[in-house]
């Protein structure tokens, strides 16, 4: 049985619990701000601006429907083409102030397309992943060792193929160049039957403040200036580039007609970029390139 309310009573207590968590951390709250889509359905959004650790947050939560596919969904399955839809999930981008601590990504979502006469079309997807400016080998195994730890229970198999999956999605094209260390990707999920595929989202949404908050105590307060910085908003242009460019969920927001301000919400408040500029050999902001982008087995 496919129980739509489940899915969305999960969704809404994640982002719940996931902003009290942020709160505490940020010493501050996060906005509310609640709106609505003309075709069906609306959401929640939970935003943080000019914070002391979080210098640009958004927990967002939706719930949208229509009568027709939006193209970035049918060009990925044309067989959902004239198909009625929804499409429910939490999606959240948080980017630090401070350069040493990285921004993170946590996506999971639901889509259900139904038909008039024929079976409903339903899937579940997700990710999270990891975009440091300046590596650390510990985060980095902790991270991955959490996103292993919310897939163990599915299958030996399930962090290996899900973490290849994520090294080859969040992945900048037209630079050659991983956007960050990765975590763990999953789309079209539906194998097993909806209740493992529902646990199996709910485990990575539930892992996700595990894997990314010890490492915001770590970092936070570490010293740096104006190059540490600086560095940070070349990087974030990268970070940019990819949502803009490759991002399917950004495109699918969009064109379904979702609210503009909460889909570019995973955008960095400020950003650089420069003309064919390379780091200094052997410097820190070198080893991002050599010793973290390039993809690797970090447990």
């Amino acid at each position: 049985m496919i129980d739509v309310a489940s899915v969305r009573d999960y969704f809404t207590g994640l982002q719940d619990r996931i902003v009290g968590e942020l709160e505490a951390v940020e010493g501050a709250p996060f906005l509310r701000d609640a709106w609505e889509r003309p075709e069906g359905g609306g959401g929640i959004s939970r935003l943080m601006e000019d914070g002391k650790v979080f210098e640009r947050g958004g927990v967002n939560f939706s719930h949208v429907m229509g009568e027709q596919m939006p193209a970035s969904a049918t060009a990925h399955r044309p067989e959902l083409a004239g198909r009625n839809w929804q499409a429910l999930g939490v999606s959240l981008v948080l980017h630090p102030r401070n350069p040493y601590c990285p921004t993170a990504h946590l996506n999971v979502r639901f889509f259900l397309a139904g038909k008039d006469g024929e079976e409903p079309v339903w899937w579940f997807g997700g990710s999270m992943d990891l975009t440091p400016y300046y590596g650390f080998e510990q985060d980095a195994v902790h991270f991955h060792r959490c996103c292993r730890d919310a897939l163990q229970a599915f299958g030996a198999e399930t962090y290996p193929r899900f973490k290849t999956w994520c090294d080859r999605y969040f992945f900048l094209k037209h630079r050659n160049e991983a956007r960050g260390i990765g975590g763990i990707f999953f789309d079209d999920l539906n194998q097993g039957g909806f209740e493992r595929c529902r646990s199996l989202t709910q485990s990575v949404g539930d892992h996700f403040t595990a894997a990314y908050l010890p490492i915001i105590e770590r970092r936070k307060d570490t010293p740096h200036g104006e190059r540490e910085r600086d560095f940070q908003a070349y990087r974030r242009g990268r970070y940019v580039e990819f949502n803009l460019v490759w991002d399917r969920g950004t495109l699918f927001g969009l064109q379904s007609g979702g609210r503009t301000e909460s889909i570019l919400m995973s955008l960095p408040p400020i950003a650089k970029w420069r003309h064919d500029w390379q780091p200094a050999a052997g410097s820190e902001e070198a080893r991002l390139y050599t010793d973290f982008l390039p993809p690797r087995d970090w447990i």
